[in-house]
């Protein structure tokens, strides 16, 4: 069941959201959550192979799922840490149950209390921001490519080919505790967010990506991206979960109930 539009007090948030296995894969190792309830939208891509990829982006999922109605901007984060270090435990042990080398997943994930945002992530999944027609990565990929560019090792053009551009460097489940990045901001009146595994930012760029943001409401425009992207060929599973934040003006939207 995909979520209704929400009203939070400050905005009306309407929910987009889908994901696919693609051409290539056999079992789908991503997931995704939307909880505009509890303010909470994200994106997880499990590495492993097979059920020990699927394992970790559903445990991250089941736990954020749990997180609980937050009190202020400051509980929320508070709440999300708390569940993605409960799930960084379980994937680890499960890791070792398994005795078959590391397991994990990334995260992009994305918090709204009142007026306020906040993007958390680790890895390669991301998080962008499209406001007054320019879409703005908030993220930063924790990768060896990455790292390599802004050290100066390659050049943009050698990084199409480079054979470690697929590296992540950090993942929920790897360590003992989640390394997490994050950047807030306030709202504002028709922002979009998009939250993405990587399997989607490898065959889209951000131009083509916001073309079709503008041109869609948030789950037509979830859809499209996932057709394109598969009609690319689709090399990994790819997952987008956009949200439309609006001035909720309608009063009959703000109190509509959930469908």
């Amino acid at each position: 069941m995909r979520p209704a539009a929400h009203w939070n007090g400050c905005f009306l948030l309407e929910t987009g959201m889908a994901t696919d296995v693609g051409c290539r894969r056999e079992i789908n190792e991503d997931d995704m959550i939307a909880r505009p309830d509890l303010g909470l939208w994200a994106v997880a891509d499990g590495m492993g192979g097979h059920a020990a990829g699927e394992f970790a982006s559903q445990a991250i999922v089941a736990e954020l799922a749990e997180a609980g109605l937050p009190a202020s901007a400051v509980d929320l984060q508070a709440r999300f840490m708390e569940r993605l270090i409960r799930a960084n435990d379980r994937i680890r042990a499960h890791s070792a149950e398994l005795a078959a080398g590391p397991i994990g997943s990334t995260v992009a994930a994305l918090l709204v209390h009142a007026d306020g945002y906040a993007v958390v992530w680790c890895g390669d999944s991301r998080g962008y921001l499209l406001r007054d027609g320019h879409l703005v990565q908030q993220s930063r990929d924790h990768t060896e490519l990455r790292a390599a560019l802004e050290a100066g090792r390659i050049t943009p053009e050698e990084a199409r080919t480079w054979p470690r551009r697929n590296v992540i460097t950090r993942a929920i489940g790897v360590g003992p505790a989640p390394e997490c990045d994050i950047v807030s901001g306030r709202i504002a009146p028709g922002d979009l967010f998009l939250l993405c595994s990587d399997g989607l930012t490898e065959h889209l760029d951000d131009a083509e990506i916001a073309d079709i943001l503008l041109d869609l409401p948030p789950q037509a425009a979830c859809d499209a991206l996932i057709a394109e992207t598969v009609a690319r060929g689709a090399r990994d599973n790819v997952t987008a979960v956009v949200l439309a934040c609006r001035s909720g003006d309608d009063d009959d939207e703000k109190t509509a109930p959930p469908l």
